[in-house]
């Protein structure tokens, strides 16, 4: 069943972030929006701010981001990490998830690598 994806939420969910994740969490979100300016941004999907085109599988969903303490993360398609193997080494990394320390200036060249490739491999499935 097709969830209905409510656009907004995502200034509230930053501000509800501890004082020393936002700065991250803003440079994340900047940095999605510049590889997929028309994306509706929405928190309706899992509670964490994500990103999706209409017309896609999925509800067109391709990228995330969220806080876990001591760190900020950036949830894509499984695939875009595959991908980018080697540019990811190091990191903590799940399936679709890779974490960004917080103590460390966040690699927004590879955040919008991975989510460049994770909105191709999402559109490559329409």
């Amino acid at each position: 069943m097709k969830r209905k994806i409510e656009p907004g939420g995502v200034e509230e969910y930053v501000a509800g972030c501890p004082n020393e994740a936002q700065e991250a969490l803003a440079k994340m979100r900047a940095a999605i929006r510049a590889v997929a300016p028309g994306a509706i941004e929405t928190v309706s999907y899992f509670g964490i701010p994500g990103y999706s085109y209409e017309g896609y599988p999925y509800n067109g969903l391709f990228a995330w981001f969220s806080f876990k303490p001591t760190f900020v993360r950036l949830h894509v398609r499984p695939e875009a990490l595959v991908r980018y193997k080697k540019e990811t080494k190091g990191y903590l990394k799940t399936k679709a998830v890779i974490s960004f320390p917080l103590k460390e200036p966040l690699p927004t060249v590879l955040v919008k690598k991975l989510v460049r490739a994770s909105l191709v491999d999402m559109k490559s499935l329409a």
